[in-house]
């Protein structure tokens, strides 16, 4: 099985290097930088700058769906009829948007594994436990996505009319079969907006993954800054890259948009 596993893993790693847009074939980076710091291979940091930005964008695309559903159960939550899951709701969106983010990143991390080993410790395991900080990072920006998300999607929830509710119901559709069918297209209509900019505040937090050892763009450019004394070179380029994953966003959930609102106009 672990045969199997590492067999995927180099396949894996086959594929991204090929694609690679900045050491792959035809990477900006070989081309363009080949007699530079930015240099591929042993000559320069073009290897781990790419890396760091895979990681970058990995961690973003895999934070967003864990707090993109986080996010619509606690919505749903804060409108139960029930007042302890409306409470528990709230008070989770409190905490998690009055803390810091570097702090509930620290939280999670070092207390997940102080957790873990002391529940490894009451089943007689004595070894030492350590959190996959790539997990950790994920867990931490999803929970302080979550909660910004809850509040985006309750507002979204609010300004869908009461009559929608009520003409699923005159259909005879169940109530499941009211909120896929009914509700969801409208409200990720309207919550988009505010969806589009959390997850440009959210591409900006990966940056904080660095202080745990996370090999992000922030903490490669900062390695190669600190060894070549090139500090204004190096995180200029992690600018640049920050605002690459931004204009791509950008352009994405643009389109997006158009083409909800082109179904709208087609109803």
């Amino acid at each position: 099985m672990s045969g199997l596993f590492a067999a995927i893993s180099s396949a894996i790693g086959w594929v991204l290097s090929i694609i690679d847009p900045f050491c792959g074939p035809l990477g900006l980076f070989r081309w363009l930088a080949g007699d530079t710091l930015l240099a591929c291979g042993d000559t320069g940091w073009g290897d781990e700058i790419a890396q760091g930005f895979l990681v970058t964008a990995s961690l973003a695309i895999a934070t967003l769906p864990v707090g993109l559903a986080m996010g619509f159960f606690i919505a749903l939550a804060k409108r139960s009829t029930e007042p302890q899951l409306r409470l528990a709701a709230n008070i989770y969106t409190t905490i998690f948007r009055g803390l810091p983010e570097l702090l509930t990143l620290f939280i999670v991390y070092y207390g997940l594994q102080i957790l873990v080993q002391q529940a490894l410790a009451a089943l007689g395991y004595e070894g030492a436990v350590e959190i996959n900080t790539f997990f950790a990072g994920m867990i931490a920006l999803g929970v302080v996505f979550s909660a910004y998300c809850s509040e985006v999607l309750q507002s979204a929830f609010q300004a869908i009319p009461r009559g929608q509710y009520e003409a699923g119901e005159a259909l005879g559709l169940r109530r499941g079969q009211t909120m896929r069918k009914i509700i969801l297209p409208q409200l990720v209509r309207i919550a988009l907006p505010g969806l589009g900019n959390l997850w440009m505040a959210l591409l900006k937090d990966t940056a904080l993954v660095s202080v745990i050892g996370l090999s992000d763009i922030l903490r490669q450019t900062g390695i190669a800054a600190r060894v070549t004394k090139q500090a204004f070179e190096f995180f200029g380029i992690a600018c640049l890259l920050f605002l690459v994953l931004a204009f791509l966003s950008s352009v994405i959930f643009a389109a997006i948009e158009r083409r909800f609102n082109r179904s709208e106009v087609r109803r």
